[in-house]
């Protein structure tokens, strides 16, 4: 989502802001891709270290949802809270955490 979220910023760069733009737009697709390595290597093999990230994450995504309230953006605004909460919760389920807390695959994979 963080990723979809950097390219929409990136069409939406006025000349007026185009640093910020630039900036806040790479700043999501390149934190969409390490979040989808994360994803995929950490979360999917069950390893330890990839719920931080995880969660780290999901919690910056609940901020820019906030930052998204207001006039026509409050879509937006509810589909990336409910998208972070759902991960969240997802997360912190009870087979989630033994999943996590177990095993010997608590080893970087990046």
């Amino acid at each position: 989502m963080l990723f979809v979220l950097g390219i929409a910023e990136a069409f939406t760069i006025q000349s007026s802001r185009l640093v910020l733009g630039a900036t806040t737009s790479a700043f999501f697709v390149v934190y969409g891709i390490g979040l989808g390595l994360v994803a995929f290597r950490g979360l999917w093999r069950a390893a330890r270290w990839s719920r931080g990230p995880t969660v780290f994450t999901q919690l910056i995504q609940l901020l820019v949802a906030y930052s998204f309230w207001g006039g026509g953006t409050k879509v937006v605004a509810v589909a990336l809270a409910v998208l972070g909460l759902a991960v969240l919760i997802c997360v912190f389920q009870k087979t989630s955490t033994d999943a996590l807390a177990g095993g010997d695959n608590d080893h970087p994979v990046l």
